[in-house]
């Protein structure tokens, strides 16, 4: 039996952190995962993942993390409410996590919900209302660009909630990035 992996040094840089993350999905989306250090939980997380809940996009999975590396914060269609802010903030300001990844993908649920609402004008039931009205800003943006709404619009809401976080000076010590998830190849690409 192999002894597991040791934790290498927590990364000190966002782009220390996001190089980590981006080689650790390269291993995932080739099938060449290493699952480090099985063993205790790193210390200290060396990231902030905002997504999806979706269950086909686990972040230590997607970025071949291990046991405590990252800390992984998600709603669906990665909405932002105060508890979700107040979360990522505890990160940043209390663990000293140097990278906040607000990481979307494709075929998002929340997305798609969204714009049958915007086609149809259908209510939106309960609580499924806040998740509508902060999607919906984006599906309106991108409803006239030629190509799939639902990939703009989850783009921009996406690149908008990286927006939102990196203006509160309650992260600036972060570097805060946005990511898209590609359920069929497994990689994770940078958005502008």
């Amino acid at each position: 039996m192999a002894a597991p992996t040791l934790h290498p040094a927590t990364p000190s840089t966002p782009a220390a952190v996001l190089g980590e993350l981006l080689a650790g999905n390269a291993r995932y989306a080739a099938g060449r995962p290493r699952r480090p250090h099985g063993g205790p939980a790193r210390p200290r997380p060396c990231a902030v993942i905002v997504g999806c809940v979706d269950s086909r996009v686990p972040p230590e999975l997607v970025f071949d993390q291990g046991l405590g590396d990252l800390l992984c914060l998600s709603t669906v269609g990665q909405v932002l409410d105060e508890a979700v802010l107040g979360s990522v903030q505890y990160g940043v300001q209390e663990l000293g996590i140097p990278l906040v990844l607000v990481l979307g993908h494709e075929r998002c649920g929340a997305v798609a919900a969204t714009l049958e609402h915007l086609r149809t004008g259908a209510a939106v039931p309960g609580h499924l209302e806040l998740l509508v009205a902060e999607i919906a800003p984006a599906a309106r943006r991108t409803r006239g660009l030629d190509g799939d709404w639902a990939e703009h619009t989850m783009r921009a809401h996406t690149a908008w909630v990286r927006d939102v976080i990196r203006a509160d000076p309650a992260f600036g010590s972060a570097g805060v990035e946005a990511g898209r998830f590609d359920l069929g190849t497994g990689v994770v690409s940078l958005l502008p």
